[in-house]
């Protein structure tokens, strides 16, 4: 009895203890479904060693990936943006004439119809392909038709009707920027009149070059091949102003004023075809020279003569000496333009004086 009297504490507190953890067994048995819900998620960390493939390089600009199989196709990220160079362009554009161009070639280069440079230009070209000059500044339409500036009592239904087109071309063309909910058009504003057409306008007729004094077919000649004309014609002479007759139906020609002996040049490059006078009626000493493309050139009332016949001569050339031979009255130079033996107005080919 001693030992459990000396004892007794420790012996309580040990059975105390083997019913408190029995209890607590007890209920966490009883409660393990509603713990395990209710318990973080354990989340367990693993990392992948990159694999090593020294044949397959980083691309250029592209960031560094770890953890990625380097054996999967990769795609490097473009940031620009790509214009189609075929993208529908519905804006006028212009263009500066060069040497060397034709209204035929710069209708190819821009793939419309050669009328059309000519209707978008009236002021500058007057419709005729022949009025091109290096240095003018044309309207190049995107499409073919018309390009046109209203006028304050137009309407799309009238221009439309003016030009033999639909008027819902012109309504919808992107071009014209018109507000579909409200079509209105404003005075001197410029459209774009797809597919319309118009008649041209021809202010000066072509004459046929005849008569007696020898001179009406001077493009024919039997010379050999020789140098050929560019087209663009200068002074024939250093003055650049008139003795008083320009070109008309009557005269087909302009006399350039200057002095006996004054410099006369070859307009433009070609062959001489003519280079004669006395019997030649009115026009005294007389070249005439063949460009080789369709045009003449005529230099009449000559004092002396510089060139023979079939020579090849160049533009600025020196051809002769003005004077006063034939039915002159006064010493000038008779200068004539024909273009497929026809009479043209020269004002149309020689530069501003």
């Amino acid at each position: 009895m001693s030992f459990l009297k000396n004892n007794l504490f420790s012996i309580l507190s040990w059975v105390l203890t083997f019913v408190l953890v029995a209890v607590i067994i007890f209920i966490a048995y009883n409660n393990k479904d509603a713990f395990v819900e209710t318990a973080p998620p354990i989340v367990s960390e693993a990392t992948i060693a990159p694999e090593t493939n020294p044949s397959i390089a980083a691309l250029p600009g592209s960031a560094p990936t770890l953890g990625v199989n380097t054996n999967a196709i990769r795609r490097q990220i473009t940031l620009k943006t790509l214009i189609p160079e075929d993208r529908p362009n519905y804006e006028v554009t212009h263009y500066t004439v060069a040497r060397g161009d034709s209204t035929f070639s710069i209708a190819t280069e821009n793939n419309i119809e050669p009328e059309t440079i000519l209707w978008a230009n009236y002021e500058t070209l007057e419709d005729s392909p022949d009025s091109l000059r290096v240095g003018q500044e044309l309207n190049i339409p995107p499409v073919d038709g018309i390009y046109h500036q209203l006028k304050e009592a137009d309407t799309i239904e009238s221009i439309a009707a003016e030009f033999e087109a639909d008027p819902n071309d012109i309504l919808h063309w992107p071009g014209n920027n018109v507000d579909l909910t409200n079509p209105t058009l404003n005075a001197g504003d410029w459209v774009m009149i797809p597919g319309g057409s118009r008649e041209f306008i021809q202010w000066v007729i072509p004459i046929e070059a005849s008569g007696d004094s020898g001179t009406s077919n001077i493009s024919n000649s039997s010379c050999p091949g020789g140098a050929v004309g560019t087209g663009y014609f200068i002074w024939p002479a250093d003055n650049h102003y008139l003795t008083g007759n320009d070109f008309w139906s009557g005269h087909l020609a302009i006399d350039i004023a200057a002095n006996t002996g004054a410099a006369v040049y070859a307009s433009d490059s070609g062959v001489v075809t003519m280079a004669q006078g006395g019997y030649n009626y009115g026009y005294g000493n007389v070249v005439a020279i063949d460009h080789g493309n369709g045009f003449a050139t005529l230099y009449a009332h000559l004092s002396s003569i510089n060139a023979g016949r079939c020579q090849s001569v160049f533009a600025g050339q020196l051809i002769g000496l003005s004077g006063n031979t034939g039915n002159s009255f006064g010493a000038h130079l008779h200068f004539e333009v024909r273009n497929n033996g026809a009479f043209q107005n020269p004002w149309r080919w020689l530069p501003a004086p």
